[in-house]
C-alpha cells in the first residue's frame, strides 16, 4: 500500500513566494475561477484564478477568459453525479455539461487518458473534479495498491486538483467535498498530509453545524471507517445525527452504511436499541432489493449487534441469501454462514444451493471459506455428500498450503458426521503426510480433536499417539485454555480405548488413569426421553415385569447403555440386578433423531464408535432407530417389534 508522504506534498505549505510561483504555473493548466470576466492585463490573474472569490460561483477552468452563468450553489446543496434521476430538474447548461462529462469520463480506462481529458476542458465543476479523482482511483487502484504511483501522484493536473481541494475546501459543495475525500483515501494519500487534514476538518465542521444530508453522513462515515477504522470517535457523532433522520426514506446503501457504523460504535447495551428496532423494521421491507454484498453486511452487523429479537428480519435475510449463494465473495459467504450459525437458522434450500456451488468452485475458493462451510455442516449436522466429496478433493490437491486450523476444519467434520468419501484412502494418506511434516505446528487442542475425529471413522493415527499420550503433550494441553476440561479428557480416553480395543498391536505409551474420565462426554448423544419411554413401555408389555431390564446403565468402560437386558446361558432373561450367571448382555441403543445426521439415517460418529466399542466389549448391540418405530401406534405393536429385534427366535422368562 503506497502512501504519499508529507514530503511529497511539501509545496502545499511552502513559503508565499514559492507558492505564488507554483500558482502561476498551475494556472496555465487547471484552476478555480469565479464567474466574472477577468481583466486581460491584470498582474494577479493567475493568483485570482486559483482562488474562490464567491462561494456561490466557482468552477475549474484552464483558460484565462471564460465567463459563466452558474446557478447559485451553496455548501448544503448536493451536486448530483451523472445519471442521478433526483437531479433531473437541474436543466441548466451546467447539468447538461456534467452528463456529457461523466459519460466521457466513464469511458476512459487509464489515468493518462483522464488527465488528457481534463486538460482539454473549458469548464468543470467541483463535482466533476471529484468525480474525476474517483474515476482515477477506480482505474489505478487494485488489490496491491496504486498501480502507477508516479504517473498519478506526480502529474501536474492531479497536483493542481489536490491543491485546489486543500485550500478551497470551504467553498466546495458537500458532494464535491466528500467525493474528493473518498477518492483520495482510495488512492492511499497520507492521512497525515495537510490535504487530507483540510478536507477532514471541513467535513467535521459541517457535521457539527448539521449541514450534511443523510447521503453525506453515510459517505463521511464510510470514509472514516476506511481512514481510521472502528476506533474513530467521530463515527458516534454521525450515528447520533442519523437518529434524527427519517429511516423510511433511506436507500439500501444508506441503510447498510448505518449498520456498519452501528456495528463499530455500539458499546453500551441498549443505548441504540430503539434506533436499531426502527432500522430493522425498515430493512425488512427492502430485503428483496439487497445485493449479495448488502445482504452479507447486514447479516454480519446483526450478529455483532446481537439482534436476536429481529427474528423476522434474520429469517428473511437468510432466505434471501439463497439466491445470492453463487455470487457471494468468499468473505461475504463466511459472514452469511456465521449468521446462520449464530441465529440457529437452517434452510434446506440454502444447503442445496451450497451443494451446487461448492463442487464447482472448490479449487478457486479460499481454504478458510471451505473450512467455514464444513464447520457449518458439522454444527448443523448436515451430511452433504457433494460438499464433503468436493472438500476431500480440495484437501488432497492443496492441503500443503493450508494452515493447521484449516486442515482441522476440513477433516474433523468427516469424523463428527461419520462419513468416508470415495477418495478416503487418498484423503487420509495426504493427511498423514501433512502430519508427519507439520505435527509440531498444530496447537495441542486442535491436534487432539483432529486425531480423535479420525478414530470415529476407523482411521487409526497410531504413529502419532505416542506424542498424544506423552507427559509433555499433556502438560501443553493443560497449559492452553480451556486446559484438560471434560471434552479433552473424553477425547483422550476414547483414543486410548480405541487403540486398546481396535489396535492391539499398539505398544506405545498408555494414558495414565488420572487423565481418564469415568464417563464420556458425548454432546450429540443425549437421549430422546419420549422415544425411550415408548420403548420401555413396549418392553414392559413384552417381558411383563419391570425387573427384567434396566435403563441408563453405566458401564465400567466409560459408556452409558440406554437399556440393558441380561440373559443366562440357556437364554432366559435375568433380573437386571442379578450379577451372577450372566452369560449374555444385550445393549439396546435407542437412537433418536439427534443421534443421526439431519434428514438422514447416518449415525453420528460418536454414536457409531460407541456401538462399535460396546460390541468389542462383549455386548450384543441392538439398535432401535427412531425411523423404525415412529409409525408404531400402540404398546402391542411396539412389543412385537422388540420381540423380533431382541429375541428373533424365542422369548423365555426366568421366574
Amino acid at each position: 500500500m503506497a502512501l504519499i508522504s508529507q514530503k511529497s506534498f511539501q509545496f502545499y505549505s511552502s513559503s508565499t513566494p514559492a507558492r505564488r510561483f507554483i500558482l502561476m504555473t498551475l494556472s496555465k493548466r487547471l484552476s478555480f475561477i469565479s464567474g466574472q470576466r477577468e481583466p486581460q492585463n491584470c498582474s494577479s490573474v493567475a493568483m485570482r484564478k486559483l482562488c474562490f472569490r464567491d462561494k456561490s460561483q466557482y468552477v475549474f477552468c484552464r483558460k484565462k477568459h471564460v465567463q459563466l452563468r452558474m446557478q447559485s450553489l451553496s455548501v448544503n446543496e448536493t451536486a448530483y453525479l451523472c445519471g442521478d434521476t433526483e437531479s433531473s430538474t437541474k436543466s441548466n447548461n451546467m447539468w447538461i455539461d456534467e452528463q456529457l462529462f461523466f459519460k466521457k469520463l466513464n469511458s476512459l480506462c487509464t489515468s493518462k487518458e483522464i488527465f488528457d481529458f481534463l486538460s482539454s476542458l473549458e469548464v468543470m465543476s467541483d463535482t466533476m473534479a471529484s468525480g474525476a479523482l474517483q474515476r482515477i482511483s477506480e482505474v489505478e487502484v487494485d488489490g496491491s495498491g496504486l498501480k502507477n504511483p508516479e504517473g498519478v501522484l506526480e502529474n501536474e493536473v492531479f497536483r493542481a486538483l489536490c491543491f485546489q481541494f486543500e485550500f478551497e475546501s470551504s467553498k466546495l459543495s458537500n458532494t464535491g467535498l466528500l467525493n474528493a475525500l473518498q477518492a483520495l483515501i482510495k488512492l492511499h494519500i497520507d492521512p497525515q498530509s495537510t490535504l487530507m487534514a483540510s478536507l477532514l476538518a471541513e467535513c467535521e465542521e459541517r457535521l457539527g453545524k448539521g449541514q450534511l444530508t443523510t447521503k453525506n453522513l453515510c459517505a463521511f462515515g464510510e470514509s472514516l471507517l476506511e481512514l481510521e477504522g472502528p476506533s474513530c470517535a467521530m463515527l458516534e457523532q454521525i450515528v447520533n445525527h442519523m437518529q434524527a433522520k427519517d429511516v423510511a426514506k433511506w436507500s439500501p446503501r444508506e441503510i447498510v452504511m448505518v449498520y456498519r457504523m452501528l456495528q463499530v460504535t455500539v458499546r453500551e447495551g441498549e443505548k441504540y436499541q430503539g434506533f436499531l428496532d426502527r432500522l430493522n423494521s425498515v430493512t425488512l421491507t427492502i430485503v428483496s432489493q439487497l445485493s449479495p454484498e448488502f445482504t452479507s453486511i447486514i447479516l454480519n452487523s446483526l450478529v455483532v449487534l446481537h439482534q436476536t429479537r429481529a427474528v423476522r428480519l434474520v429469517t428473511a435475510l437468510c432466505k434471501h441469501s439463497v439466491k445470492h449463494t453463487p455470487y457471494f465473495t468468499d468473505d461475504e459467504l463466511v459472514n452469511v454462514l456465521e449468521a446462520f450459525l449464530y441465529f440457529g437458522h437452517r434452510e434446506q434450500i440454502f444447503t442445496e444451493a451450497l451443494e451446487t456451488h461448492i463442487p464447482k468452485s472448490i479449487f478457486t475458493m479460499h481454504p478458510q471459506t471451505v473450512s467455514k462451510v464444513m464447520h457449518y455442516c458439522c454444527q448443523k449436522m448436515i451430511l452433504s455428500k457433494p460438499i464433503f466429496d468436493a472438500a476431500a478433493e480440495g484437501f488432497i490437491s492443496d492441503a500443503d498450503r493450508f494452515t493447521t486450523d484449516q486442515i482441522a476444519g476440513y477433516i474433523i467434520p468427516f469424523g463428527t458426521l461419520n462419513y468416508l468419501p470415495p477418495s478416503a484412502s487418498s484423503l487420509f494418506r495426504k493427511l498423514e503426510m501433512v502430519l508427519h511434516t507439520r505435527l509440531s505446528h498444530f496447537q495441542p487442542h486442535t491436534l487432539l480433536s483432529l486425531l480423535h475425529s479420525c478414530v470415529l471413522i476407523q482411521r487409526y493415527p497410531v504413529n502419532f499417539l505416542p506424542k498424544i499420550f506423552s507427559p509433555y503433550f499433556l502438560q501443553q494441553l493443560q497449559a492452553q485454555p480451556p486446559g484438560l476440561d471434560r471434552i479433552a479428557t473424553s477425547q483422550l480416553t476414547q483414543l486410548f480405548l480405541t487403540v486398546t480395543l481396535e489396535c492391539p498391536f499398539y505398544e506405545g505409551p498408555k494414558l495414565l488413569p488420572k487423565y481418564q474420565v469415568k464417563a464420556f462426554f458425548m454432546p450429540h448423544s443425549s437421549q430422546d426421553v419420549h422415544l425411550l419411554k415408548r420403548v420401555k413401555t413396549g418392553l414392559l408389555y413384552l417381558l411383563k415385569k419391570r425387573i427384567y431390564f434396566a435403563s441408563e446403565v453405566s458401564t465400567p468402560y466409560f459408556y452409558m447403555v440406554d437399556i440393558e437386558i441380561k440373559l443366562d446361558e440357556e437364554g432366559f432373561v435375568l433380573p437386571a440386578t442379578q450379577c451372577e450367571e450372566v452369560y449374555r448382555r444385550i445393549a439396546l441403543c435407542v437412537d433418536g433423531q439427534n443421534r443421526f445426521c439431519v434428514n438422514s439415517h447416518n449415525l453420528l460418529g460418536e454414536e457409531a464408535i460407541k456401538q462399535r466399542h460396546l460390541q468389542l466389549l462383549g455386548y450384543e448391540v441392538v439398535q432401535i432407530p427412531f425411523f423404525e418405530i415412529e409409525s408404531l401406534q400402540n404398546s402391542r405393536k411396539m412389543a412385537e417389534y422388540l420381540h423380533k429385534k431382541i429375541f428373533p427366535h424365542t422369548c423365555r422368562l426366568s421366574c
